[in-house]
């Protein structure tokens, strides 16, 4: 399958689910003005990872994540955190490509659109961005974790919804997550660490002594 048609099939098995989903339309309806951009795929030690993770079954949503999958050799992975003291064992394990906006293969005035990839016992640290945001599990779940609010495990079919600015954070325990994740709004702005929220509740030191990293 060429490249084209991988982004293509993608696209319209986003579409498929996206409009499905009434809190996914309701978040924002589904673009009317997407357009093919060009892209240059990027390569990510993550990619490898995704694509051979077999714990990921989703009986919810299959044709979406096949297509997700299918896009991973010719997607342009994301660096999101690259400059940061993160550490190299999220950098190589924690995966993000875009599928409508900057460096995917569609764009869009009014959304932007990504997957995001977390493998068994993965902590994803506490972080704010002003875009609002919604998850849509895909496959596996997840601890989501989110200012103000109780923790929620989230499963195929569940959304989480973060406010401009809100600190979130998620967590996988025995099995991975996969999720179609929607922006809308303040898109220039990227995600930054939310380090106090670590210090307040002790969830870094936490999820590190329980293997979740």
């Amino acid at each position: 399958m060429d490249a084209e048609l991988r982004y293509h099939t993608l696209l319209e098995a986003a579409r498929h689910v996206y409009e499905g989903h009434a809190e996914l339309t309701d978040f924002v309806p589904f673009p009317k003005d997407v357009r093919r951009q060009p892209i240059v795929p990027q390569a990510h030690p993550c990619s490898a990872l995704f694509q051979n993770d077999d714990a990921l079954k989703s009986v919810a949503y299959p044709d979406l994540q096949q297509a997700i999958v299918g896009a991973a050799p010719v997607a342009h992975w994301r660096e999101t955190y690259k400059d940061t003291d993160i550490g190299a064992d999220f950098l190589t394990r924690f995966g993000c490509y875009c599928i409508i906006g900057e460096g995917g293969p569609y764009l869009s005035s009014d959304i932007r659109l990504y997957m995001v990839y977390m493998p068994a016992h993965f902590y994803y640290p506490w972080h704010h961005h002003p875009a609002e945001e919604i998850y849509l599990v895909v496959s596996g779940s997840a601890l989501f974790k989110k200012g103000m609010c109780a923790d929620e495990v989230l499963s195929p079919g569940q959304t989480s919804f973060h406010k401009s600015n809100q600190p979130h954070a998620m967590a996988t325990q025995e099995e991975p997550v996969l999720c179609l994740v929607a922006w809308r709004d303040q898109f220039e702005t990227p995600p930054v660490w939310t380090p106090q929220m670590d210090v307040a509740d002790g969830t870094r030191d936490a999820a590190y002594a329980e293997g979740v990293r």
